[in-house]
């Protein structure tokens, strides 16, 4: 009994984690779509591809790891995640990964 509480967890877990990268790619995906076929002068902005997707993802996938964490009780486990998903924010502000899209110029530009 006690193992299949277990592996309902950890099933429970995943989908968690799974469901967290996936809100982490949907945050990044107006960005990057502005950022990939929008740049300065209809140029490609790489970094935004290399750089935005993979923090906005990690961020989700932590922040739904020490969301499940708290939810059951594992203190240590969501202080873990909650310092990762400041190291992600930290990185992401740090290489302008996480800034909002560049405004779009008017005709007077």
């Amino acid at each position: 009994m006690e193992n299949r509480r277990e592996a309902i967890r950890g099933v429970a877990g995943c989908v968690v984690a799974a469901a967290g990268g996936a809100a982490g790619m949907l945050a990044w995906a107006p960005y990057g779509r502005r950022g990939l076929f929008g740049g300065f002068e209809g140029a490609m902005e790489w970094d935004v591809l290399r750089l935005g997707l993979p923090v906005m993802t990690l961020g989700g996938i932590a922040a739904g790891i020490a969301l499940f964490a708290l939810v059951q009780g594992k203190w240590r486990q969501a202080l873990g995640a909650a310092v990762l998903l400041t190291a992600l924010a930290g990185f992401g502000v740090a290489f302008d990964v996480l800034e909002g899209p560049p405004p779009m110029c008017g005709p007077g530009c």
